[in-house]
């Protein structure tokens, strides 16, 4: 295993769930409930000092329990490598804990995720939308299960229907 993923899982035993290396790049995941102790730990521990959250997204995984994931993409400026924190959230208790406490960089990703595909950050300074308009209730634009074409816009079209012949 990655000296880095295992400092993680020494340091956080309950947190750790797996880690993952292809091509160069380390992946651990980690579970929701400790992503913020985890997140600490890289971020203040000397060797490590993952001082950049260059990015957080998420990915929707629609038949499995755990279905969306949401994904920490980190840099040490000083040490100049690299980690992917991943963790797993299930639709019917879509939240997890905020991380901008650590990284001011994640509020504007933190938002985009809540917006797009609608999962919540706990303790978040200011989550609310930051694409979509905020009277916007048609769901979620980046899950799967969101529809091609849109919610409702055929219905404001006389000359478009179902039929295509």
């Amino acid at each position: 295993m990655h000296d880095i993923a295992l400092k993680i899982q020494e340091a956080h035993p309950k947190g750790f769930i797996s880690a993952h290396e292809a091509f160069g790049e380390l992946s651990v995941t980690v579970d929701r409930n400790e992503i913020v102790n985890v997140c600490r730990f890289v971020l203040e521990d000397a060797s490590l000092d993952f001082d950049m959250l260059t990015d957080l997204c998420s990915v929707d995984f629609p038949n499995e329990v755990l279905r969306f994931e949401v994904i920490y993409q980190l840099y040490s400026l000083e040490k100049n490598h690299r980690l992917r924190l991943k963790s797993r959230v299930p639709e019917e208790d879509c939240n997890i804990d905020s991380v901008v406490e650590l990284w001011r960089s994640a509020n504007f990703m933190e938002r985009e995720v809540y917006d797009m595909m609608g999962i919540s950050f706990n303790n978040h300074p200011d989550l609310r939308r930051i694409m979509m308009t905020e009277d916007y209730d048609e769901g979620y634009p980046l899950r799967k299960d969101f529809p091609v074409e849109g919610r409702g816009w055929r219905d404001n079209f006389e000359n478009l229907s179902d039929d295509p012949g």
